[in-house]
């Protein structure tokens, strides 16, 4: 006769419930968020020459979580003569920093000076829009910010219409890119 040897195996682990890994996932979350700069300085940014101008990005998709505000896009734009024009649903804040212009939107001209804020209103059908410096001497500043979560519920699209005039770059894109 035969004997059979029964060798036990080990007891397989405790299958994670998807509840504990959220949880800990939200808890690393919060660690993360609360150790997150607090200052963001000028000095350690740096200015890109883009096809819509001069732009220094603080916050960005790319950035964002690690700076503890997660979904914000923040950064300054110089205007020297104007920006390229492009093409998006809106929602965005601008605050001008310095010098004067004006913005065109869907053919509508709005003046603005130092101290005013631009509110790129939501439009389904898109936003058509330009920056334009009125004073040659010096260039103008603000300062753009914009929640993601809000460009991702409204399938939010960029479409660059015409460069800026300081772009040196390759040609304009010829598909509509999304934010």
């Amino acid at each position: 006769m035969v004997e059979r040897v029964v060798e036990r195996g080990k007891e397989p682990e405790p299958e994670e419930l998807m509840y504990d890994i959220s949880y800990r996932r939200r808890e690393a979350w919060v660690k993360k968020m609360r150790e997150a700069p607090v200052i963001l300085r000028s000095r350690d940014r740096k200015w890109e020459q883009n096809r819509q101008g001069l732009v220094k990005f603080y916050i960005n998709e790319v950035v964002s979580e690690a700076l503890g505000i997660p979904n914000w896009h923040a950064f300054i734009h110089q205007i020297k003569r104007h920006s390229g024009k492009h093409k998006h649903k809106g929602g965005v804040i601008i605050y001008v920093l310095e010098g004067i212009g004006y913005t065109v939107v869907n053919g509508v001209r709005w003046d603005w000076t130092a101290g005013d804020l631009l509110i790129l209103p939501v439009n389904p059908d898109g936003n058509e829009h330009q920056h334009f410096n009125s004073d040659p001497t010096k260039p103008a500043f603000w300062a753009a910010f914009a929640w993601h979560p809000f460009y991702q519920a409204v399938g939010m699209y960029v479409q660059q219409k015409e460069a800026s005039p300081d772009w040196k770059g390759s040609v304009l894109p010829e598909k509509t890119h999304v934010a």
